[in-house]
């Protein structure tokens, strides 16, 4: 299939220069660019088209070759890589990071992570002591968040070519059968919450790479939220949306769902929690909170109704203590976000056109 660039819409240079650059990872314009017009029409298929943190497979509606269905449930299928530099900073690495990536997205589909697999990619000349650490942090998360690492692979790729260690992780899950939460779910009157401050874990990458030094230590906020997810489906079977804030932050995740759901997101930029450390780090480096990537924080869409109850299921959680409303889903400006700022104006919060912060998961 030829490829139209002409149709593009990511920024010049690249339609005239048509090679793949770090924004097209972030999260943002460039990346959905590149999905919408060179992966999506290759691949295209109706469980593909769902284009969500993970999958979901209804095995009720696959035949077994000629005795009916396989099965009677719906599993959640996701596969992430990540390519963090440095592997380690500070709250975690990229062994811990690989599992909670993983575990996490399948936990926005309302899944219950079972099974992880794991594709280690070394650089040679890694040391043997860091190797061992990380894959101790592996071991470790997938015991945090109770799931089991049942497949792997290891491929050593030549000095010079693999900047370390890059990891894949796929992993599977169950979702129950009355739990039904997809991106294109969200209605008008419903609230928007968000679990905690946002960009702790882009920002604990940052002030490593950029030898910021603040009177309280910024680190990552990476976690499994299974666990979260889990305290909340139990106080509403109702939850509509769910997403972790990762590359492109609350920013991403609100202009994601916007569009799914063809609806408009307002919300109250002062309600977003940001910690002190992380607003003086993003000050600093000229950068918006609100496009900076989480590792253990989620955004739930949740019907009016049931937004209390569900609140105060997050904030009896430990991953959730911090969990506030900021917003609502509306009916006006379909597939726009828009911020009320402190000052009573507005603005549109758009996706992040390229790479703010590339190599952050």
């Amino acid at each position: 299939m030829a490829l139209n660039f002409a149709s593009w819409t990511c920024p010049l240079p690249l339609r005239n220069y048509p090679t793949i650059v770090m924004g097209h990872g972030s999260g943002g314009k460039m990346m959905a660019d590149l999905i919408e017009h060179l992966f999506a029409p290759q691949f295209s298929n109706d469980l593909l088209a769902q284009l969500g943190d993970s999958t979901v497979i209804d095995l009720r509606q696959i035949a077994d070759g000629g005795s009916g269905a396989i099965g009677n449930q719906r599993l959640a299928f996701t596969t992430d890589s990540f390519v963090v530099s440095p592997l380690v900073f500070p709250g975690g690495d990229i062994g811990e990071l690989a599992v909670n990536g993983t575990v996490n997205d399948l936990a926005m589909s309302g899944a219950r992570p079972l099974f992880l697999s794991a594709g280690f990619i070394i650089e040679e000349g890694l040391p043997m002591e860091t190797l061992g650490q990380i894959v101790a942090s592996v071991a470790q998360a997938c015991r945090k968040a109770g799931v089991q690492l049942v497949a792997g692979d290891t491929k050593v790729v030549n000095k010079g070519h693999g900047d370390g260690l890059y990891i894949n992780t796929s992993g599977i899950g169950l979702i129950a059968p009355e739990v039904n939460i997809a991106a294109n779910r969200a209605q008008p009157g419903d609230a928007v919450i968000v679990s905690g401050a946002m960009g702790d874990h882009g920002m604990a990458i940052m002030s490593v790479r950029e030898g910021l030094d603040f009177e309280t230590e910024i680190k990552s906020d990476t976690a499994p939220l299974n666990g979260l997810v889990g305290a909340m489906l139990a106080a509403s079977r109702s939850i509509h949306c769910l997403r972790d804030a990762t590359r492109g932050g609350l920013a991403a995740v609100l202009n994601e769902l916007a569009a799914a759901s063809k609806v408009g997101i307002e919300f109250e930029e002062k309600r977003v929690p940001v910690q002190p450390a992380v607003h003086a780090a993003c000050e600093m480096l000229g950068l918006d909170p609100l496009y900076v990537a989480n590792e253990g924080k989620l955004v739930a869409i949740v019907p009016e109704a049931e937004a209390d109850s569900v609140l105060a299921a997050m904030r009896a959680h430990a991953l959730g203590r911090e969990a506030v409303r900021i917003g609502k889903v509306v009916a006006e400006h379909p597939s726009l976000v828009v911020a009320r700022t402190g000052i009573g104006g507005s603005r549109v919060v758009d996706l992040p056109a390229g790479e703010l912060l590339p190599r952050i998961c």
